[in-house]
């Protein structure tokens, strides 16, 4: 035993097996050397009953003063019960964001999401996750790293959102699963952005503008079939799309959806819906109401025809989304209520349903009217003069 100094560092010759070489000062601080010529700073200490050994650095990259602070740094910890060399060993096992990713999607998202919803997280993790990320150990990872990549893309608020929200489902899994043990989600508190909900609805002219648009497509009849069944059902594109004839019961007036993004679910339907199915011809050997080119296959691809169509009907800035948005809008104004409206669109939860309320104006603008109109009236009328009024009470 020496004191660890450059001198006696720089004198440590090495042979043809490793030895390490301990301070005389600082108990369990030593300097292993390799055959190679190799010299590593260490802590040795005792953990759990085992003989436990943390590398400080290289000589040469780190000084011996410099690797004896750390060295005390270490030794301290020990003392005070922690073990740096099993949280090194955790760090080590520790899965990278990128390796997680896989697994996440693999077992967890793969066994208990929808497939439109897979593609939704992959395309999250890949894409915008594993570039920012990927290379970090997850039990690394901090609120500050959430938040970084978070404001990375506020340009796309919504994709930055849709993106925290999976990192969110990411970490709770990761707890579930013991990969991270610290009981912390990095992504709580870490605020949003705000989300304007864009609202379109079709008025009555553009809906005549569609539906001449719809009669006259002769060539793409499918997907005017689509369109025609989304504005009368107020389904979702999904729903219509992977339709097959054994759900349709024209008898009872019903689709009968084994599964929706709510679940399995009936949709009423009226007569018109009955006569657009009434149109509809059957393909042989496809199941579905929405065949597609390949055979047996429904329709696939709506965004490319419906583009064209809403193209010539003057509707540049339609979603196919934006349908559902007007049967619900033309149900407002009908004089359906919200919970019939949650029922038609098949909501779970009220508050979905709710988003639509504003859009009744009928009755209050009704209100304003006979409220405006009394008070426009009283404005109108003759005023006495103060002086004949003033007698009046006099007399």
């Amino acid at each position: 035993m020496a004191k660890i100094t450059k001198r006696s560092v720089d004198a440590a010759a090495p042979t043809d097996k490793e030895f390490f070489l301990w301070d005389d000062e600082l108990k369990g601080f030593g300097l292993r050397v390799y055959p190679s010529g190799r010299k590593m700073y260490l802590a040795q200490f005792r953990s759990g009953g085992r003989l436990r050994r943390v590398n400080i650095g290289l000589h040469g990259a780190v000084t011996p003063d410099l690797a004896r602070t750390e060295a005390m740094k270490h030794l301290s910890q020990v003392r005070l019960g922690a073990d740096p060399a099993g949280e090194r060993d955790r760090r080590k096992a520790s899965p990278t964001m990128k390796e997680f990713g896989k697994r996440f999607l693999e077992e967890h998202v793969a066994s208990h999401c929808k497939p439109s919803t897979q593609a939704e997280y992959k395309r999250s993790v890949e894409l915008f996750i594993n570039p920012k990320l990927g290379s970090h150990r997850i039990i690394d990872i901090t609120r500050a790293d959430i938040v970084e990549v978070h404001q990375s893309m506020k340009a796309t608020p919504y994709q930055a959102n849709r993106t925290l929200g999976v990192l969110s489902i990411m970490f709770t899994v990761a707890h579930t699963w013991g990969v991270r043990t610290d009981g912390v989600n990095p992504c709580w508190k870490v605020k949003r952005y705000k989300e304007i909900k864009r609202e379109r609805y079709l008025t009555p002219d553009e809906l005549a503008r569609l539906g001449k648009v719809l009669r006259e497509s002769n060539a793409e009849r499918e997907a005017a079939f689509c369109i025609q069944l989304l504005l009368l059902t107020g389904c979702r594109l999904s729903e219509i799309q992977k339709l097959k004839w054994e759900y349709v019961d024209l008898d009872a007036g019903l689709l009968r959806l084994p599964d929706s993004k709510s679940g399995a679910k009936l949709v009423a339907i009226g007569q018109a819906v009955v006569e657009v199915f009434k149109a509809i011809p059957k393909v042989k050997d496809n199941p579905y109401v929405i065949t597609g080119t390949i055979e047996g296959q429904h329709l696939t691809d709506m965004q490319k025809p419906w583009r064209r169509l809403r193209k010539r009907a003057g509707l540049d800035d339609l979603r196919i989304h934006d349908l559902r948005h007007s049967f619900a809008s033309d149900a407002l104004q009908l004089g359906e209520d919200l919970t019939m409206i949650g029922r038609l669109l098949g909501h779970t939860q009220v508050q979905t349903t709710a988003r639509y309320a504003h859009l009744k104006t009928d009755p209050i603008r009704a209100a304003a009217n006979k409220v405006s109109d009394a008070i426009a009236l009283a404005l109108s009328l003759p005023a006495r003069e103060k002086v004949e009024e003033d007698l009046d009470i006099a007399a």
